[in-house]
């Protein structure tokens, strides 16, 4: 097992572990004076294979845990869905010091983050991610939220975890196509602050990652590590360190939107969006256009797209941009890479440059 510190002012610090078994859960949360209720909250792929352990491990400790199984994919982060969770939470009869489990991936942790941050005004959240994309990426940071059919993430609070509990061996029993999307954010790590990833997911494939424990324990790890650290120096996105984190996803979540979530996974969408980034970075002459080919040479590797499998709508991709949290005044702003291991926000560009990037990418 790996402990990644998460550092934060006040005291409100926390721990990722990675390699931690989900039976340990239980005893290992008695330290934070939790109250013996609790809610567990997992979509029905998940809760089938993994809850009843998990539950086991927090009746073994003293808890009275409930279950609240929600619809699985994009489409159900909504309000209508939380507002569930919210009477599953009087159902169960939640204080303030109850918590709040989140066991599954990414739109799990940000529904049950939302409604543990709203719930009560507040009940200590505790995040079991079980894909590869939530174990790097959304359960770590405290960004919670749900989506309008408007955009993604437009309705949402930071709150921090109390805790990050990664037990690698649900992994197994992940499809490819998800193993691929965690990659996307993993490679993202590489271009905005760590160029060995790079090297190393050079160097493997997908089978063999999958194959080796250890590589895997080691990949969460370091990407962990530095959301821990720009999460740390700019938790509430407010400094401008913590959106280099967005990486291809104005881009991406454009697409996602555009496609109703139906069409591409989020890091199929996010390895489009950074292809866009670099050529628009290397198009202004801020990121050397020779390094473009590797990118996407490196995600195809992965089996990640670099463009559209299908043209898009150009001007519905622009209005979902324009909607993105980043953009201010109007203007659009990407993050885009200046070089291997460091990034920057860009708002001044020529539009006949993102337009000649839209169409380099399918759009």
């Amino acid at each position: 097992m790996k402990t990644v510190p998460v550092k934060l002012f006040a005291g409100r610090g926390y721990f990722i572990k990675v390699g931690a078994p989900l039976r340990d859960l239980g005893r290992n949360l008695r330290p934070f004076g939790l109250s013996r209720t609790a809610l567990v909250v997992s979509d029905r792929p998940v809760a089938r294979r993994y809850a009843p352990v998990l539950l086991r491990g927090l009746r073994q400790a003293g808890f009275r845990p409930a279950l609240a199984v929600v619809p699985s994919g994009e489409a159900a982060k909504n309000l209508d869905t939380v507002r569930r969770l919210y009477r599953e939470g009087v159902t169960a009869r939640l204080d303030r010091k109850s918590a709040v489990v989140a066991l599954g991936g990414g739109v799990v942790g940000d529904m049950a983050g939302f409604m543990a941050a709203t719930y009560l005004r507040g009940l200590p959240l505790i995040q079991c991610p079980t894909t590869l994309l939530s174990m790097v990426d959304s359960s770590i940071g405290g960004k919670t939220g749900v989506d309008l059919p408007e955009g993604k993430n437009l309705v949402g609070a930071f709150w921090q975890p109390k805790l990050v509990w990664m037990d690698l061996s649900v992994l197994k029993t992940l499809p490819p196509r998800e193993w691929r999307t965690g990659i996307a954010e993993v490679v993202k790590y590489g271009v905005i602050a760590d160029p060995d990833i790079l090297a190393l997911l050079e160097k493997v494939d997908l089978a063999v990652f999958r194959r080796r424990p250890d590589l895997v324990e080691d990949i969460v790890a370091r990407s962990a590590r530095i959301k821990a650290r720009v999460v740390a120096q700019d938790e509430n996105d407010t400094r401008g360190q913590r959106e280099m984190l967005n990486l291809g996803h104005t881009f991406g979540h454009a697409i996602e939107a555009v496609t109703r979530y139906g069409r591409y996974t989020h890091g199929e969408a996010i390895a489009v969006g950074m292809c866009a980034a670099a050529r628009l970075a290397g198009r202004m002459g801020i990121f050397s256009k020779e390094n473009v080919p590797r990118l996407e040479a490196l995600l195809k590797r992965w089996g990640l797209p670099c463009r559209v499998r299908r043209p898009l709508p150009r001007r519905k991709i622009l209005a979902a941009m324009a909607r993105d949290k980043k953009a201010y005044a109007g203007r659009f702003r990407f993050v885009v890479p200046v070089r291997w291991g460091e990034a920057k926000s860009l708002s001044d560009f020529p539009r006949s440059a993102l337009d000649k990037v839209l169409t380099e990418i399918g759009i």
